[in-house]
């Protein structure tokens, strides 16, 4: 029987949010996987492991972790992130360093949404080129892999606890800084990024375009390197360069036509579509319902077409907030439950 997971992380809203964006979604198909199902688990989600669900799933499916209920789920995505990258480095205990901008008040610190930065190439590599040394003095190895991202080599770093980037994003900073032995060496890098990046002509230029200063970066997803097992394939769509480059076909954006082809040819396929993230993280739920609208046409209707002419033996929909998630199953066979009338009703958030 083909089979096909499909990740939808943040497609459930928070649930003061949930009941006005059911009354005005329009996802008709969307409305008939979720109720006409055969198989419906929800999942409560202890974010103490610094990591959110889809983030554990990921890591999960790509046989990086254990699964996201188990307590010891986290996301050590780095060292795959170096594969992705093709950087030609591997050994030892890798982590992603990501520029970033940080809100200071004299109660609490922000961190801002890296995908709002705007860095661009030349900027982004101009500020890694001034924090490498720093780095080497302390015996770690930075690489550049994108504007947007930089890894780190830092072994002797293996026992910090990070927190993911979107898992901190609303928060306390202060609550989610990297723990451990060596916290106060991150400290010491952080530090000197800092003081060589203030009043830089990088972020005064920055400045004079409204944009926001880069002033920290944020270390997480902490990974060994090595040789690793067999990474499971997981098409990705959307979602940052990071996440680019766990995909399996890499360089290449999934639709349902492909994976529908992916899981006959191979009897089963993965994805996760990353669409929903930014906005959900944001609060801009006029752009989420819009996405929404794009996923049922491009993604929710090929679907509920596949199960229903029988090119599609079953679905699983992995649908995710912040504190949990449900897994709806669905088949041709659920499908011809005609007295469930469709709904949304699945999409109020596990509590």
């Amino acid at each position: 029987m083909t089979q096909i997971t499909l990740a939808l992380p943040f497609a459930l809203p928070p649930p003061e949010m949930a009941p006005d964006l059911q009354r005005v979604m329009q996802t008709p198909a969307l409305a008939a996987l979720l109720s006409r199902h055969s198989k419906l688990a929800t999942f409560n989600f202890d974010n103490s492991g610094r990591v959110l669900p889809h983030e554990a799933w990921l890591a999960h499916a790509l046989g990086l972790a254990p699964a996201p209920n188990s307590p010891d789920a986290g996301a050590p995505l780095a060292a795959a992130v170096v594969r992705g990258f093709g950087l030609g480095v591997d050994e030892g205990y890798w982590f992603m360093l990501q520029p970033a901008h940080v809100q200071i008040s004299r109660t609490h610190m922000l961190l801002s949404d890296p995908r709002q930065l705007r860095l661009d190439a030349a900027d982004s590599r101009a500020l890694f080129d001034l924090v490498q040394p720093y780095a080497e003095e302390l015996g770690k190895t930075m690489v550049y892999a994108d504007a947007s991202l930089w890894l780190m080599r830092a072994d002797d770093w293996a026992g910090l606890k990070t927190t993911t980037v979107d898992a901190v994003l609303g928060q306390s900073m202060s609550d989610w800084l990297p723990e451990g032995e060596h916290s106060r060496n991150y400290r010491k890098l952080q530090n000197e990024a800092q003081m060589l990046w203030h009043e830089h002509p990088v972020n005064e230029a920055r400045a004079a375009r409204g944009l926001q200063p880069v002033n920290a970066f944020w270390l997480w997803g902490g990974a060994a390197g090595g040789t690793p097992a067999e990474c499971r394939p997981v098409a990705i769509g959307g979602g940052p360069p990071w996440m680019q480059a766990l995909a399996q076909p890499s360089g290449s954006q999934p639709t349902a036509a492909t994976l529908i082809a992916q899981a006959k040819d191979k009897g089963q396929a993965t994805a996760l579509l990353a669409d929903l993230i930014p906005d959900a993280v944001a609060g801009d739920w006029a752009a989420w319902l819009a996405i929404m609208q794009r996923l049922e046409q491009q993604w929710f209707a090929p679907l509920l077409a596949a199960l229903n002419d029988g090119s599609l033996g079953q679905l699983t929909l992995v649908a995710s907030h912040r504190d949990g998630w449900r897994e709806i199953s669905t088949s041709k066979m659920a499908q011809r439950k005609f007295w469930r009338k469709p709904n949304l009703n699945t999409l109020l958030s596990p509590t």
